[in-house]
């Protein structure tokens, strides 16, 4: 398991959740490295300040090549449409933002078969509308990614160190969990040990009351 798997995981669950709840929107980087020939999600994710105050959002993509003075418009979304404008990334590029309503928060997309030509600088532009009550409020809000592409993730150090503390803390939790096991085990068979003693020693005095050994027995 390499560090962006985990990491791609969560940014795409949190991409999930924020799109369906917004009251849970929080504002993720995202990563920034790719691997040739598989997805990658980039993320973008602007929330709102006042979240009583209804909005409508339209989420536009750029892209900059290296060595590149300007940005390509490539992707736009406006709910509840998508619309891909280079040729360079037709049939590749899938909105994984916000779905369900025109007040978008979360803009992330998906790039499909990683190339080495995507590597370069991406632009995601929000353009929000905030319906206020005198007077609509219009709002743009700009995030950069830099996006490299290798052939092969990186397993980085502060990985390896993470897995490691896992197995460990699994290992400890399992130690644990059989001392519980034991711990309870040897209780339980301790209490009834004694449970055992006391119903053999009120056996023990049934058979010798004092009122039946003396019975028969008579005074002069």
């Amino acid at each position: 398991m390499s560090l962006k798997t985990p990491v791609l995981l969560a940014l795409c669950v949190l991409s999930v959740f924020a799109s369906q709840c917004d009251a849970g929107c929080s504002e993720v980087a995202s990563m920034t490295e790719a691997v040739a020939g598989e997805s990658f999600l980039m993320g973008c994710i602007s929330c709102k300040q006042r979240e009583e105050v209804n909005g409508a959002t339209t989420v536009d993509w750029y892209f900059k090549a290296p060595g590149s003075d300007e940005y390509l418009h490539i992707f736009q979304y406006s709910h509840p449409l998508s619309t891909i404008f280079h040729e360079g990334f037709e049939d590749r590029l899938e909105w994984h933002g916000t779905e369900r309503t025109v007040d978008v928060q979360v803009g992330s997309i998906f790039i499909h078969n990683v190339t080495y030509n995507d590597t370069g600088t991406y632009r995601c532009v929000f353009s929000r509308t905030l319906f206020l009550a005198l007077q609509d409020e219009h709002v743009t809000i700009e995030k950069t990614v830099e996006l490299s592409v290798v052939p092969e993730a990186n397993r980085e150090l502060t990985a390896v160190i993470s897995e490691i503390m896992m197995y460990v803390v699994i290992v400890f939790l399992q130690l644990w969990l059989i001392g519980v096991l034991v711990y309870c085990y040897k209780k339980i068979y301790a209490e009834s040990e004694a449970r055992e003693a006391r119903k053999v020693l009120r056996e023990s005095n049934k058979l010798i009351d004092p009122k039946e050994s003396c019975d028969g027995v008579h005074l002069e």
